[in-house]
């Protein structure tokens, strides 16, 4: 027999990465999307309370009701 036979019967596939390397880039791939994903959400969070903010404070402040007149 060949030695070709005997890497085949043994079960070793050289031209595929190993499952550990796959899932390192991969899980560190989905940490960053994580992080990501929960930096989007507060800075949505934080825009629509500064937003909600700016809203009342507007709502609140007196408006005249006779300006007076200036030349």
């Amino acid at each position: 027999m060949t030695d070709d036979s005997d890497e085949r019967a043994s079960g070793a596939r050289p031209e595929q990465p190993d499952k550990g390397e796959k899932t390192n880039w991969t899980g560190k791939a989905a940490l960053a999307g994580a992080a990501i994903g929960s930096a989007a959400l507060a800075a949505a969070l934080l825009y629509n309370s500064r937003r909600k903010e700016r809203a009342e404070k507007a709502a609140k402040a007196p408006k005249p009701n006779d300006a007076p007149e200036t030349d």
